[in-house]
């Protein structure tokens, strides 16, 4: 029996990556507290043997002198039972004693053997939740299960996930069996088991599957420095290069477009803008706004606010449908963009300085400050006594 115990802690430590010395922990502590309840012992301690599986149980007992009348068997012994086994014993001694693995009554091992397989259970859930909080924040291919009120199910293999149905992206339907890359967005290790969830609506999606297509990106010799997704419609990439001698947007697109295709497949013929990142605010905005022409960009010194100025032609383009180019450059860049057509009277009429406060903000600072002033002063000259006071102060009535 016990050659068959170590051959199945053996077995689940190769075919479910359970640890063999994980297990032998728990099953010790399985066997200290089935003893200990059903007889009502205390100070006991079991040993397995990792290789033989021979089990070793002793429970500790303080020696006290024979006859005396307020011994407790569960925790001492009588110096005369201790000398049968240890017969250099003497009073004061604390000693293991074996117990006999005859000792356990049925229920007994019925309850280490629930316990053993509830440790069973828990390791692999913690096995799973290692594995998987290990790939939050990257891609992984599931398969869609079913359908349930909070989302879909999406089985990863070991694990199921929830696609919430704010992270499905509209123009997708969905149905079983379907595979897809999901990116998970989180992992938590619940009752029932690691709870992860994934999605497909995650501007982190996009930049996971380039770094899978392109080879660059995953050296880090071309950055993604800013990602605005409209998920299932548009998304616009901000790219660049550490090497001066490499163009980042085309290595993104690949020869004939293969690797940006790759990507647009996957997410279902979803549009991608790749434009060149520049630390130029006004060279960053107006590539944002690709494909439109720009004319001029006008940065107001010290904020986020910017006017573009676009030919008359381009500006329908320039906005895009629904407003939805100018809001994706807006969010890549972190610039407010206001768009001027260049016939506008106004189109250059914008101040890049930063505004001033207002005479009324003035006023109100500098009576803040007048309310600010320290005690004491402009008290000095009053509480200052002149020889004409002193002399006015010194006649009689």
């Amino acid at each position: 029996m016990n050659k068959e115990l170590i051959a199945a802690l053996d077995a689940l430590e190769k075919e479910r990556d359970i640890k063999k010395e994980n297990m032998l922990q728990a099953i010790t502590g399985a066997l200290v507290s089935a003893y200990e309840k059903y007889y009502d012992a205390k100070n006991v301690d079991v040993k397995i043997d990792p290789q033989t599986g021979d089990i070793t149980m002793l429970q500790t007992k303080e020696v006290i002198e024979d006859g005396d009348p307020y011994m407790d068997p569960v925790l001492e012994i009588s110096l005369s039972a201790a000398k049968e086994e240890y017969p250099d014993a003497k009073v004061g001694d604390v000693l293991g004693f074996n117990l006999s693995a005859n000792d356990y009554s049925r229920i007994a091992t019925f309850n280490a053997k629930s316990i053993i397989t509830q440790s069973v259970r828990e390791e692999e859930r913690n096995i799973i939740y290692r594995q998987f909080s290990s790939r939050k924040d990257d891609i992984i291919t599931g398969i869609v299960q079913r359908k349930n009120n909070s989302g879909w199910s999406i089985n990863l293999g070991k694990a199921d996930a929830l696609l919430p149905e704010k992270e499905i992206v509209p123009t997708e339907r969905l149905r079983p069996n379907l595979r897809l890359k999901v990116y998970v967005v989180n992992v938590e290790n619940a009752n029932k088991g690691a709870k992860i969830t994934v999605s497909r609506t995650h501007p982190n999606l996009v930049k996971r599957l380039f770094e899978e297509e392109v080879t660059e990106i995953r050296e880090g010799v071309v950055e993604i420095k800013s990602i605005a997704r409209e998920a299932g419609s548009r998304t616009k990439l901000a790219v660049w290069a550490s090497d001066p001698d490499i163009d980042p947007v085309g290595t993104c697109v690949g020869p004939r477009g293969a690797r940006v295709g790759a990507v647009v497949d996957e997410l279902n013929g979803e549009k991608m803008d790749i434009i060149k990142y520049s630390e130029d605010p006004a060279e960053f905005v107006a590539a944002a706004l690709s494909p439109a022409d720009v004319v001029h960009v006008l940065i107001q010194s010290g904020t986020k606010n910017c006017r573009v100025v676009v030919p008359d032609d381009q500006l329908s383009l320039a906005i895009g449908k629904e407003g939805q180019n100018a809001r994706l450059a807006a969010r890549l860049t972190g610039y407010k963009i206001d768009i001027k057509p260049e016939s506008a009277e106004d189109a250059l009429d914008f101040d890049t300085e930063p505004p001033q406060p207002e005479i009324d903000e003035i006023d109100e600072i500098n009576e803040e400050n007048l309310l600010e002033e320290p005690e004491g002063a402009g008290q000095e000259e009053s509480e200052t006594e002149t020889p004409e006071d002193a002399a006015l102060s010194e006649q009689p009535e």
